[in-house]
């Protein structure tokens, strides 16, 4: 069957709006020709260089890790000043030096604080530490996450508009081509004006396109600021992940939301650690050094207080017990997210498997025939043996199968990017799942 013969115009439309998307990493936005593309590991780096959140949680860090030391110290000794047994009546009335009883004193008390105590203090600000650690590489991982999301909104909103340029430009030949027909008598006033109504409604649908543009720069520029108005490129390989669902139990346990649950787990097993430390007591020593009257010996005391746990199955019993539900809190926590996690992330995987799916099958089957329908259907009109309305209702069946496909490959790209920003490398900084390993 001989292929019909189209117009050079339409044919470098079709094929722009066919290739629109391939096209969209190196054709800049308007004014901004002389800006570098935007990658986006460009645009996840600096997001995370931009973060205030990660200054906050470095300095969580370095306060929990200052306060392990404090913790691990003996406490400070105390000074004591004062006077003993001063008369208030009597011939020898507030003197200091008449009576023989009366006394002042200098002394200083130490509290001697258990090692075991102090080391389970420390530790439980290590594990503070810890877990303010495993916060930070979850908000890095989910600033990146974020961050790929709105790249990733913003390429597309670019190539809807390409689409929908390709196809305006489309319709202007079209009511071009019904004007000069009208004109030599070989059309009517209907398809003048079904043209200029195809071509309003993709100027109105362009319009909108713009809009979401914007918001999606707007969107990308919370993340990485001015940067965001560049042009974009380079398409993310979002056919591959390193997620596989035969190995989610053994990956999950390790992904930063419940990374921060385990380090929560951990405080509390330090919690009862320090609980059980503290059912024993602390010793006090106290050194006095007594001053009378140069008539009489000077003298010098000595005491050791030790608390008197009278009441040790209600009080440091039940601290011990209240310590040791909250880890059994802390645990049960941890189970329950890692279950929703998992089932969570399963459901994208399958998702993101049928879109891709989709998305090929639209390639390779929906794309083409939508192209060679409107190329058939213009041959047609061209020999007399269809009407303008036909090719128009070609040209919006082929515009609405580009917009269905873009944005099913816009859906598969949002899936890839939650799938591969699950985790934070161990210096800090997200990586794609495709790099530990594809499916």
């Amino acid at each position: 069957m001989q292929v019909p013969l189209v117009s050079p115009v339409a044919a470098r439309a079709a094929r722009g709006a066919l290739v629109a998307i391939a096209l969209l990493s190196v054709v800049p936005s308007p004014g901004l020709a002389a800006e570098a593309p935007l990658t986006l590991a460009e645009a996840q780096r600096l997001a995370v260089a931009r973060s205030r959140q990660l200054v906050a949680q470095d300095a969580a860090v370095t306060a929990a890790r200052e306060m392990a030391v404090a913790a691990g110290q003996l406490p400070d000794p105390v000074a004591t000043v004062g006077i003993n047994n001063m008369p208030v009546n009597g011939p020898d009335a507030f003197t200091l030096t008449r009576d023989f009883m009366t006394m002042t004193s200098v002394g200083v008390m130490q509290e001697f604080t258990r090692r075991e105590k102090r080391e389970a203090r420390a530790e439980r600000f290590e594990r503070e530490a810890d877990k303010s650690l495993a916060e930070r590489s979850a908000s890095i991982a989910a600033i990146r996450r974020a961050t790929a999301i709105a790249w990733l909104d913003r390429y597309y909103a670019d190539a809807t508009q390409a689409v929908i340029a390709a196809q305006s430009r489309e319709a202007t030949v079209e009511v071009e081509a019904a004007e000069g027909a009208y004109r030599a008598g070989r059309g009517n006033l209907a398809d003048i004006l079904a043209a200029k109504s195809a071509l309003s409604m993709l100027d109105d649908r362009a319009s909108e396109a713009r809009r979401k543009t914007q918001v999606a720069r707007i969107a990308l520029a919370r993340w990485i600021g001015p940067a965001a108005d560049a042009p974009l490129s380079g398409t993310p390989a979002i056919d591959a992940i390193g997620l596989d669902p035969r190995q989610l139990d053994t990956e999950l346990p390790h992904h930063p939301e419940l990374a921060v649950l385990a380090r929560k787990e951990q405080m509390a097993a330090a919690d009862v650690r320090l609980a059980q430390a503290a059912r024993d007591a602390d010793w006090s020593v106290a050194l006095m050094y007594n001053q009378r009257g140069s008539a009489y010996s000077n003298m010098v005391s000595i005491n050791v207080s030790i608390p008197l746990q009278w009441d040790r199955k209600d009080r440091q019993n039940r601290e011990l017990a209240a310590k040791l539900a909250l880890l059994d809190q802390a645990r049960a926590e941890r189970d329950d997210m890692l279950q929703s996690h998992d089932a969570e992330v399963r459901a994208m995987i399958a998702e993101w498997d049928s879109d891709r799916e989709r998305s090929a099958r639209y390639r390779r089957e929906l794309l083409p025939l939508a192209f060679e329908r409107t190329q058939a259907t213009l041959a047609a009109y061209r020999g007399a043996k269809a009407s303008l309305t036909d090719v128009l209702a070609a040209y919006r069946s082929e515009i609405e199968v580009r917009m269905q496909a873009l944005q099913l490959e816009m859906d598969t790209a949002r899936l890839w990017a939650q799938l591969s920003f699950l985790a934070a490398d161990d210096d800090g900084h997200s990586s794609p799942a495709s790099n530990k390993g594809t499916r």
